[in-house]
């Protein structure tokens, strides 16, 4: 893939299928792709409003245990 943007993708093949990543071109002083680096998106694999839902929950049991 050649489109010189960031991409965010979940690949259906190779090493990171299945995984979600992120990869961005990196430019030279003159404004050419020299390279990219891509990493893992582990946020996004993450269900936050299931994680925001339990910390309301374990702020509550903090709360109530202070009485």
């Amino acid at each position: 893939m050649n489109i010189n943007k960031v991409v965010r993708e979940v690949p259906t093949e190779g090493v990171y299928r299945g995984k979600h990543v992120v990869v961005a071109p990196i430019h030279s002083k003159d404004g050419k792709v020299i390279a990219a680096i891509g990493v893992v998106d582990i946020l996004a694999i993450i269900d936050l409003p299931s994680v925001f839902h339990e910390y309301a929950s374990v702020l509550q049991e903090v709360e109530d245990a202070k009485k």
